[in-house]
């Protein structure tokens, strides 16, 4: 059961934090019309994260960010999409209707931006590789397999629960004036990870 439990913390420790990923995920909970409707985004996310989780095991991952050049390049694309989001999520036009927010984002922008926020965060990527690729070092045959399971199956959890709890505020937040402060907090986070990257170029 260690291999479990080991799996079972690492993989919280690592996804709990509020990023930029986890702010995206909630935030299309609450904001899209329906529960459906922000599948696109959080499927696509735990999809990436089962990715890196199985390239950082794998050791594959390490291989790639060692090339300076892939590494800049990412952290440019990925400061580009950021900003992007930031403005779509920062002037969302309201509904009045509903009296809540909606961002008129299509399922193939979900998937798009779900991708950047994913995959374009070489520093999202290397603590996947510095924390779970070398902790997975220490277990080899079944054990590896329990752990590497454990850990994809928390990220899966996580999103889906990170979703329907946007949804769930959707609910009781009908007048919409908590979820236009969200979207406002969540552009502002997505900025400063932007920032944030653009210094680790110089550093």
């Amino acid at each position: 059961m260690e291999p479990f439990f080991h799996g079972l913390i690492l993989a919280l420790g690592l996804i709990l934090p509020l990023g930029v990923q986890n702010v995206f995920i909630f935030n299309q909970g609450a904001i899209q019309p329906t529960l459906k409707k922000a599948l696109p985004a959080t499927i696509t996310a735990a999809i990436c994260d089962t990715l890196l989780i199985l390239l950082a095991i794998l050791g594959v991952s390490l291989i790639v960010m060692q090339y300076d050049w892939l590494r800049l390049s990412l952290i440019i694309i990925g400061v580009i999409f950021l900003i992007y989001m930031g403005f779509q999520i920062w002037f969302a036009k309201g509904n009045p209707q509903s009296g809540a927010q909606t961002m008129q984002m299509s399922t193939k922008k979900q998937i798009v931006f779900a991708l950047s926020v994913s995959l374009l965060n070489p520093h999202a990527i290397l603590d996947t590789i510095g924390v779970i690729g070398s902790s997975s070092l220490v277990y080899s045959g079944t054990e590896k397999t329990i752990f590497t399971v454990t850990c994809i199956l928390v990220s899966w959890c996580w999103f889906h629960g990170l979703c329907l709890a946007g949804r769930m505020l959707k609910k009781v937040d009908t007048s919409g004036r908590f979820l236009r402060i969200l979207n406002k907090i969540s552009a502002v986070i997505i900025w400063i990870t932007a920032l944030y990257m653009v210094k680790s170029i110089f550093a």
